[in-house]
């Protein structure tokens, strides 16, 4: 079965072939299989964007027989959930991690420590040609700091203290983080849900 990953990210990449790899006979990014495709992610849950992502690439992949997309951010209890789906754009269409960062930082000035909890959320889809979707979701609960720490990962990793290392997702390696990451999550469950139906 070949698959095509919703994704350009080599890092994301890697760490769905490590996880998934024995489950598909070839697996490629958008860019390996020539498909250059802007989906608008406009669903109201990580799990709508995920999946309309997934099947609009499928649709658009001819000689593949899946396609994996994903959709993640960051959930700030005290915000209510925010920024959300919007994580990648809260400061604004265009704006870069810094920005994001900065205005995350602002809304959560008055913010006792206490009240910081938040997690990162992860959501995957599985889409496949004559068998119904699979959609799955992983988290990984931290606190949000006051201020950066580290210089790995990427977008909120430096603001996102994770308890159980005693880190933020900036301050681990890349093989610290893919274990214990809302990704490695939702992988984990669709792996299950995968070989649930081997069974």
């Amino acid at each position: 079965m070949r698959l095509i990953i919703a994704s350009n990210n080599s890092h994301k990449v890697r760490e769905i072939k490590q996880i998934l790899g024995q489950y598909f006979s070839e697996m490629s990014t958008l860019r390996e299989a020539g498909i250059d495709i802007d989906v608008v992610e406009d669903g109201t849950t990580f799990q709508e964007n995920a999946l309309k992502k997934a099947e609009e690439v499928l649709a658009a992949a001819d000689g593949f027989d899946a396609a994996l997309a994903d959709d993640s951010g960051l959930m700030v209890d005290a915000l209510g959930g925010a920024p959300g789906i919007f994580s990648a754009r809260y400061a604004g269409e265009g704006h870069k991690d810094q920005e994001n960062n900065v205005k995350l930082l602002k809304d959560m000035e008055s913010v006792p420590d206490e009240k910081r909890t938040c997690r990162f959320a992860s959501s995957i889809a599985l889409v496949r040609r004559g068998k119904e979707p699979i959609v799955v979701i992983g988290y990984a609960e931290g606190v949000l700091l006051r201020e950066k720490h580290g210089e790995n990962g990427f977008g909120y990793d430096p603001l996102f203290y994770y308890p159980p290392l005693q880190k933020t997702f900036a301050e681990l390696s890349a093989d610290e983080k893919n274990a214990v990451s809302h990704r490695s999550r939702s992988l984990a469950l669709l792996k299950e849900a995968l070989e649930r139906e081997q069974l």
